[in-house]
């Protein structure tokens, strides 16, 4: 009678959407309640299937087609309680493909600046968009390039581009994917320009490393008809949403179009409490150093509000994209992007037992200056916007719901792969010779 009447009261406490709850990764083939939760066949999710948080009107112009969600019933009674907050679940990278609801007809073009190896790859690409009927999108900087404003073959071509300029356009809702021509620093770029939904990007490898990069131009006609026809596989890539707090000193900041002195979107004052916030989506990693002080740099880092250590040395917090960038190079280990996680990297702590720890994607992880720190620090996001932090500032950083969706040549496993052994030449030794069977069985013999 007691348990009846605890389990009574509980439904009664339970709102409706914890009480009885729809699994949106599996499109309601699974309901949840309570007490008796019904397992069915889980289809394939859509990120289309359910508007942005905070706005009913926001949608994505893609979707990509996940895996199952795994089982969360224990036994003929157990259960986890769904949360119907959660934004996350185990994917199946093999399933991830990329379709339109609408066909395509708008493409941003980003091509690496001061190179003037990609003029010729950039007007051919562009001039086969025009021919497809797209509506190409370039920035306004890349025209006033003088190799292309004095190339009077590219003049019709020209005329036809709408064009925008970084941190004053907003063109988030105006483009259907992007296509960068360079390196790895395009598609950071290219991440930097979307605070929202990013749509997908196709990136040719140009530059130099070319991690991010996995086409080629060679056949780029023939793979550019396949994304717009929808045939092709996708890595979701997650980004992290750092928020940065500062204690306003005497210096008011100027907001543009709702950006921020340094590009960012400007997340709001309250002049009230003299603080100001900024907020940024980082696709790498956001690194935490000493600056120009000759002092090692002493930060607190908290973790869901509870503080876990103090490092003494610079902190690199990255993405799973982030892990073959810069932490890689500290010496951390290297996590494929279908891994829900963040990494914690330290830069040559003062402290031989400070090893790289990963961490659940959707914790808060929270940096400041520790009380004892001798100087200021400073803060980058993805290698920009640098600034400098101090006493009373505060950095917040998480999983950020708006992945970048990466366009795959084959799939995010093979491609993740190749892209190791080709960029960084991972595993790379001379083989063991082998013993030939003859000479095996004379020695026997």
């Amino acid at each position: 009678m007691e348990m009846e009447q605890e389990k009574m009261t509980m439904n009664k406490e339970l709102s409706p959407d914890a009480a009885a709850y729809c699994c949106s990764a599996c499109h309601g083939d699974e309901t949840w309640s309570y007490n008796h939760p019904i397992r069915g066949r889980a289809k394939s999710r859509s990120l289309s299937a359910s508007p942005a948080l905070g706005s009913t009107k926001e949608f994505r112009r893609t979707r990509s087609l996940h895996g199952p969600c795994p089982v969360t019933t224990f036994g003929p009674k157990a259960c986890v309680l769904q949360n119907p907050q959660t934004i996350m679940h185990i994917q199946d990278p093999a399933s991830q493909r990329l379709t339109w609801n609408k066909s395509p007809k708008s493409v941003l073009v980003i091509k690496k600046m001061r190179d003037a190896s990609l003029l010729q790859p950039f007007k051919e690409l562009c001039t086969h968009l025009m021919e497809e009927n797209m509506i190409v999108y370039v920035e306004k900087k890349v025209l006033e390039d003088p190799a292309i404003a004095s190339d009077e073959s590219f003049g019709a071509v020209k005329k036809k581009f709408c064009t925008f300029r970084e941190d004053y356009d907003d063109i988030s809702n105006q483009i259907d994917f992007i296509i960068c021509l360079g390196g790895d620093g395009t598609l950071l770029y290219a991440s930097s320009l979307f605070q929202g939904s990013v749509p997908p990007v196709m990136a040719f490898h140009l530059g130099s490393l070319g991690f991010l990069t996995p086409f080629s131009f060679e056949n780029f006609q023939s793979q550019v008809t396949q994304v717009i026809e929808g045939n092709a596989a996708v890595v979701l890539r997650s980004r992290l949403k750092v928020r940065v707090v500062k204690e306003l000193r005497g210096k008011k900041t100027a907001v543009h179009n709702g950006l921020g002195e340094n590009g960012s979107q400007a997340a709001g004052l309250d002049m009230d409490v003299g603080k100001q916030a900024m907020q940024y989506q980082v696709l790498n990693e956001v690194v935490i150093d000493r600056g120009p002080s000759s002092y090692l740099s002493n930060v607190d880092v908290y973790l869901d509000g509870h503080l876990i250590t103090t490092v003494q040395g610079d902190v690199i917090v990255s993405t799973p994209t982030g892990s073959t960038a810069y932490a890689a190079a500290a010496g951390a280990s290297m996590i494929h992007p279908n891994v829900p996680a963040i990494m914690i990297t330290p830069i040559c702590p003062h402290s031989l037992s400070f090893r790289p720890i990963v961490v659940p994607a959707g914790v808060e992880l929270k940096i400041m200056l520790s009380p004892e720190a001798r100087n200021t620090a400073w803060v980058s996001f993805d290698g920009r916007k640098r600034q400098e932090i101090r006493h009373g500032d505060s950095i917040s950083i998480t999983t950020s719901c708006y992945p970048l969706p990466s366009i795959c040549v084959r799939d995010p496993v093979s491609d993740w792969f190749e892209s190791l052994a080709q960029c960084l030449h991972w595993n790379v030794r001379k083989k063991q010779a082998h013993f030939e069977e003859e000479e095996e069985e004379e020695e026997e013999g």
